[in-house]
C-alpha cells in the first residue's frame, strides 16, 4: 500500500540523513519534549536550541518551571518571540502540579487541555515521549503532505485542514512512532523546505503528486495576502543620574503581554521628552508598529507618576529580564551611546 511504502522509506531515509542529536533527543523526558515542541511553534530548530538549553538549565523539570516567577520564565523567553507560548508553558506547568500530582498527562486528550497545548503539539509529545502512534501536523508535516498528496488550498481553511489529516492519519505507521515523527519533521525541514526544495534528495519523490504535476511551488497553497496596517508609538526612554532606566510592566494579555517596555510619555508626570532617540519598524504577524523613541533625563526624585507597575532598572538587570525585542534594541543602543 502506497502509505505504508511512504512511511518505510521516509524511516530508512531518516536513520541516514536524519537528525538525532537535538538537545531534546538525547535526554528525551515528556517536558522536555513538550518544551521543545511549544518552542518550536513558528520558529526554527536552530534559533530555539540555545533558548532551550538556557531555559533547561534554569528550569530543568516540571517542578522548577511551575515554582518560577511569570517574570523569570519570560525574561528567558525573551527575544524568541510569540510570548502567549511563555504564558501558557508556566501555566499548564503550574496546573499539572495542582490536578496531575505534578507530571504532564500521559494522553493526548488530557495534554489538550492544558493552556497552549493544541492537537498536533499533544501527539508529537504522545509519540516523541512515549513512542505511541500518534500523527502529527506541524507546519513542516502540512507542506509535506499538501505536497505529496497533492491538496490544494490554504492549510488554515477548516477543509483543506481535514485533509490534511486524513492524510496524516493513514501514513502514520503503527511502530516506531518516535522515529516516524521526527522523519516527517526533518523531512519537511530539511528537504521539503519552503523554497528551493531538494526534490533529488526526497526518499518519497517518485510519487509525489506536486513533484509529478510540476506544482511545488505553488503547494501548500498560500495564505490569502491581506493589507497589515501600521500603527504608531512613541515611547519614552527616561534615564535618572544613577543610569538607571524606567521600565513599565504590560498588561498580563495582550501584546507583549506581562513583559517589561518603555512607557509612553503620555503615562509619565513631570518628564519634558528629549529628542528622538530612535526609530524602529517592528513587524507584527497582523500589523506593523512604528516606535518613535525619545529620551528623557530625571534629575529629581526617583518616583515617576502614580502607577505600581513602574520601576527602575539597570540597563544590566533590565537586558535579564522580559523584554520584547525591540525594547531590548533599544536599551543595548541607549548603554553603546553613552
Amino acid at each position: 500500500m502506497r502509505a505504508n511504502s511512504f512511511a518505510q522509506r521516509l524511516l530508512d531515509w531518516w536513520v541516514i540523513h536524519g537528525r538525532h542529536d537535538l538537545p531534546w533527543q538525547v535526554e528525551r523526558t515528556a517536558y522536555r519534549v513538550w518544551v521543545s515542541e511549544i518552542m518550536l511553534q513558528q520558529t526554527q530548530v536552530a534559533t530555539v536550541i540555545p533558548y532551550f538549553e538556557r531555559f533547561m538549565a534554569s528550569f530543568p523539570d516540571l517542578g522548577s518551571l511551575a515554582a518560577a516567577d511569570l517574570d523569570e520564565v519570560l525574561a528567558h523567553w525573551s527575544g524568541l518571540g510569540y510570548y502567549a507560548r511563555a504564558r501558557n508553558l508556566h501555566l499548564a506547568a503550574r496546573r499539572c502540579m495542582d490536578k496531575h500530582t505534578g507530571e504532564l498527562p500521559t494522553s493526548a486528550e488530557a495534554l489538550e487541555d492544558l493552556p497552549g497545548i493544541g492537537r498536533s503539539t499533544a501527539n508529537a509529545v504522545i509519540a516523541q515521549a512515549h513512542d505511541r502512534r500518534a500523527p502529527i501536523l506541524d507546519g513542516n508535516v502540512k507542506r509535506v503532505l499538501a505536497r505529496h498528496a497533492g491538496i490544494e488550498g490554504w492549510p488554515g481553511r477548516t477543509a483543506t485542514l481535514r485533509k490534511l489529516w486524513q492524510e496524516a492519519e493513514t501514513r502514520t505507521p503503527p511502530t516506531r512512532a518516535r522515529d516516524y515523527t521526527q522523519a516527517i519533521m526533518d523531512l519537511g525541514a530539511t528537504v521539503c523546505t519552503a523554497r528551493r526544495p531538494a526534490c533529488d534528495e526526497c526518499p518519497v519523490a517518485v510519487d509525489c503528486r506536486a513533484r509529478i504535476e510540476g506544482r511545488v511551488e505553488e503547494l501548500p497553497t498560500r495564505k490569502p495576502k491581506r493589507h497589515r496596517p501600521r500603527r504608531a508609538v512613541t515611547l519614552a526612554l527616561v534615564e535618572n543620574e544613577a543610569g538607571e532606566v524606567l521600565l513599565q510592566r504590560r498588561p498580563p494579555t495582550g501584546i507583549w503581554g506581562g513583559l517589561w517596555s518603555l512607557p509612553r510619555p503620555d503615562e509619565l508626570e513631570s518628564v519634558e521628552m528629549g529628542e528622538v532617540f530612535q526609530i524602529i519598524e517592528h513587524h507584527f504577524t497582523h500589523f506593523i508598529l512604528d516606535i518613535e523613541v525619545r529620551r528623557a533625563r530625571q534629575p529629581g526624585p526617583t518616583h515617576i507618576g502614580d502607577a505600581d507597575n513602574l520601576a527602575w532598572m539597570h540597563p544590566r538587570k533590565a537586558l535579564q529580564s522580559g523584554l520584547p525585542r525591540p525594547i531590548r534594541q533599544i536599551i543595548e543602543a541607549s548603554t553603546q551611546a553613552r
